[in-house]
């Protein structure tokens, strides 16, 4: 078990990391979501022991191992930007940990060939990272990772580079293998989709705070605040500033948005109400919803869906729609917003009322 206790980071006098508390349990998936720059990295390299805290203790096992020097401890670390030896081959690559640790050959053959086949990289074991495209050789970096055994594997939006087939296998296959060896493995990334397919927790991140923490299907439907609502939200979410009237949610004393049964607890008076881009939609939901007259501000095809930039009020949301739709700006559409998923944030950006 890794437990960071008031864990920060402070470099020139600006704080990367605030006073953080999590536990992350051995055999367990977990997420650190959250855009560019608000504190994934640094976060890892705290809890790899690359970088030491300004306060706070980081325990493992029941051990302080805050001081620690990344080289006494079974940390196992892949980045975006991957990194292997250029003289070695694939091969050696990947073996380089076990022979470090002592292995025998027959072992360090076994593990390697393994890591290889899962990794689609057995054609590539006699050649050097520099006869390989990116894809390869960040797959080589992850082999390694896997044939290391770690106890802590720190992965850092390890994907990114790979192609959609490639990267949708190892979505579903790394869980699996550092759950099996009771590794605790840490995985970031930007993308709130890629935290759902890879389930576990998720710890959402703001500027240097992590905001929630807890299953990554209860953070992402019962988020306790504003800003982690945004973060795992993509397109952006939708929000709108209304005011609890009875059994309505007003504008201007009209009347917007019904108040759903989860929400109907809550005290009358302003509010931010929020709904993903895809509780917006051109037909009415079967469990009813509130029609909408809104005003196309562009419309983006992507494949098989398309992103429809509306405007409401003064509000501007996006609607995420099957299908392909090429509509013109400023044309005046009727869309339906799926009540049973508002969430609602009092004026200090706090979650309000039951969950959707």
């Amino acid at each position: 078990m890794l437990e960071m206790k008031k864990i920060s980071k402070v470099v020139g006098g600006e704080t990367h990391i605030y006073p953080t508390d999590l536990v992350l349990e051995r055999g367990s998936l977990n997420v650190l979501l959250g855009p560019t720059l608000s504190g994934k990295t640094s976060l890892m390299r705290l809890m790899a022991g690359l970088d030491k805290p300004a306060s706070g203790s980081l325990i493992f096992d029941g051990t302080d191992v805050t001081g620690l020097p990344v080289q006494k401890r079974s940390v196992a670390m892949v980045y975006q930007q991957f990194i292997n030896y250029p003289a070695m081959t694939v091969y050696e690559n990947i073996a380089s940990p076990m022979r470090i640790s002592g292995a025998d050959t027959a072992t360090i053959d076994r593990e390697v060939r393994k890591a290889a086949e899962l990794l689609k990289l057995t054609p590539y074991l006699d050649r050097t990272p520099l006869n390989l495209s990116g894809g390869q050789q960040q797959r080589t970096a992850l082999a390694r990772a896997i044939v290391k055994n770690a106890d802590l594997v720190l992965l850092d939006e390890p994907l990114a580079n790979l192609d959609y087939k490639l990267r949708e296998e190892l979505r579903e296959e790394l869980p699996k293998i550092f759950a099996a060896s009771g590794a605790i493995f840490v995985y970031a990334t930007t993308e709130p989709s890629e935290a759902l397919l890879l389930g576990g927790n998720t710890a959402a991140l703001s500027q240097g705070r992590v905001t929630q923490f807890g299953k990554t299907i209860d953070v992402y439907r019962r988020p306790i605040d504003l800003i982690t609502a945004r973060t795992f939200a993509d397109p952006p979410l939708n929000t709108i500033e209304l005011v609890k009237t009875g059994s309505a949610f007003t504008l201007d004393g009209k009347s917007v948005l019904a108040v759903p049964t989860h929400l109907t607890a809550i005290g009358d008076g302003p509010c931010t109400v929020a709904f993903q881009p895809h509780h917006i939609s051109f037909d009415r939901p079967n469990g009813g919803g509130n029609a909408l007259t809104v005003k196309t501000a562009i419309s983006e095809i992507a494949g098989s869906e398309s992103f429809i930039h509306v405007g409401f009020a003064n509000a501007r949301w996006v609607m995420l729609a099957p299908g392909v739709h090429d509509i013109e700006p400023d044309a005046t559409l009727e869309v339906f917003v799926d009540t049973r998923h508002l969430m609602a944030f009092g004026p200090d950006g706090r979650a309000i009322g039951g969950a959707a």
